[in-house]
């Protein structure tokens, strides 16, 4: 199968980049931020996630966020939600398209949510019915797809279960997460042809924690078998706290920059996304993580 022609790029930057940050970022931040990135030509920006403040205390405000930012037309804004509570609340302030998370390991999903792949899938069947019922969009994750820091290897006909199953219960897309970075291009391609078999590839998005420098040779690796969406985070925020060392995600510059340079659209204006997240690195005290950033304003 050849590359896409154009890709879309999900920027998760506000949320999963965030998370792990431990000095509380201003709302007012997080909402500059998610103004900065509308205006690079991103066409879905996930803008928080409303879990219980005890589990993720920097996403606290997650309601005051997405009613302070500028809704631009064209642009998705998901929201990530736990369960039924999380999506009324997410509702309340007017989102139109919302996320759903489980794992294929099964130890990974009992040391983090106490609960079995099945069961957490069982959680999520008010948030789908409800969703279904008011038209709002869900989008499904699947993480550790290549590797789990509890049990080690994750049999692909786990990842293919899940993938599967999220996708026959109604999430038009299901983004398939190497949570803790291990993977390498040939076993990634393998999972993706795996999981293709039973989700059509144009319902699939990867999203590749770049902890040992794969992330971008595991993009191109799946960008081959077909895939048209990627996630990634602006300055490459967001690091794995199962790994110590993690550069957390790969660095959506990074990833606009070779799409682009392989002459595939992504709509996005790269200075522009570059500026952003220098901005960003500012804001959080650091450099950057994206190395085409360092490039550009050496």
């Amino acid at each position: 199968m050849s590359t896409p022609s154009t890709v879309r790029v999900v920027e998760v930057g506000a949320r999963d980049g965030l998370q792990n940050e431990k000095t509380v970022i201003p709302a007012a931040t997080k909402i500059e931020l998610i103004d900065r990135l509308s205006a690079t030509g991103l066409r879905t920006i996930e803008a928080t996630s409303f879990v219980s403040p005890k589990w993720v205390p920097q996403l606290a405000d997650a309601a005051e966020v997405f009613a302070g930012i500028r809704k631009r037309d064209g642009v998705a804004y998901p929201v990530l939600v736990p369960n039924l509570q999380g999506y009324e609340r997410a509702r309340e302030v007017g989102a139109r398209e919302v996320a759903i998370f489980t794992a294929a390991s099964e130890a990974f999903n009992r040391r983090n949510i106490n609960a079995s792949i099945d069961e957490s899938i069982g959680r999520f069947m008010p948030v789908l019915e409800r969703a279904i019922a008011d038209g709002v969009r869900v989008r499904g994750y699947v993480s550790t797809v290549l590797g789990c820091p509890y049990q080690g290897e994750v049999p692909v006909a786990d990842v293919v279960r899940v993938a599967r199953r999220l996708y026959e219960l109604g999430c038009y897309e299901i983004s398939l997460g190497d949570t803790i970075g291990v993977g390498t291009p040939l076993k990634a391609r393998a999972m993706l042809r795996a999981v293709a078999g039973d989700v059509p590839v144009d319902a699939l998005a990867v999203h590749f924690h770049d902890t040992r420098g794969q992330a971008l040779a595991n993009i191109l690796a799946c960008l081959e078998e077909g895939v048209a969406v990627v996630d990634s985070s602006v300055s490459g925020t967001g690091g794995c706290p199962y790994a110590k060392g993690a550069t957390g995600n790969v660095a959506s510059e990074d990833v606009v920059y070779m799409l682009e340079g392989m002459g595939i659209a992504t709509g996005i204006d790269l200075p522009a996304l570059v500026s952003t997240g220098i901005w960003l690195s500012e804001q959080l005290g650091r450099a950057t993580s994206s190395r085409v950033a360092r490039a550009m304003t050496a």
